[in-house]
């Protein structure tokens, strides 16, 4: 695999392996860690620790946009938790971060790899209907 190889095929490069190739596939197959593990020389288990850990890696094909919802205290005192329930209440699937490093601008939300700030229920809708 040549993003295995882009990163000398060592093991202490698994989190930028792992992300590079989801980049690449849209998200982590089976088969694809199970091709990484072997070429690695690691076990499949240790690569499912790291995948289950990190919220940021995805085992299905995402589909919709990837929406992250700060959480941090800087967010919630400016409609963050209320962000978050609304896009829950209207079934948008998102992703709670603990930060988006955006305090001065929150609520922050970063859709796919766009950061957005000063975001309130209805900008959220509106930057939803231009992903589709």
């Amino acid at each position: 695999m040549k993003i295995c190889t882009k990163h000398k095929d060592q093991p202490d490069a698994l989190i930028e392996i792992l992300h590079d190739t989801q980049h690449k596939f849209g998200y982590l197959s089976n088969a694809v860690l199970v091709e990484i593990a072997d070429i690695l020389n690691i076990s499949r288990a240790d690569i499912h620790g790291i995948v289950s850990f990190y919220d940021d890696f995805r085992r299905e094909p995402q589909t919709g946009p990837c929406v992250k919802i700060c959480r941090a205290e800087a967010c919630q005192a400016v409609g963050g938790e209320a962000l978050a329930d609304h896009a829950k209440n209207t079934g948008v699937e998102s992703h709670d971060v603990y930060c988006l490093g955006n305090c001065a601008l929150g609520p922050a939300v970063m859709i796919d790899d766009k950061l957005h700030g000063r975001v309130d229920a209805q900008k959220l809708d509106a930057l939803l209907k231009e992903c589709t």
